[in-house]
């Protein structure tokens, strides 16, 4: 079953509060999504690390083929001083 925008939104907010986060379903079809996610947290880490968390946040939702989110594209970054 595919995931809506806003719970990828509110798991992802679980794991990073403060974060500022745009979900966006590419596709129109609840499993192609693009997500934005700018948080303190990601600081000192590299791109990898940075999208290993969130995808931490996520819970499993994407894994192999029982997984409610079929794709992710995934950007972040420090917010800006």
């Amino acid at each position: 079953m595919p995931m809506a925008g806003h719970e990828i939104e509110a798991l992802i907010r679980e794991a990073f509060p403060d974060a500022e986060i745009e979900v966006r379903d590419l596709a129109g079809d609840g499993n192609h999504y693009a997500a934005t996610v700018v948080a303190e947290a990601f600081r000192g880490k590299n791109r990898v690390q940075q999208h290993q968390m969130v995808y931490a946040a996520l819970k499993g939702r994407m894994d192999g083929a029982h997984g409610e989110l079929h794709a992710l594209a995934l950007q972040t970054q420090v917010p800006e001083d």
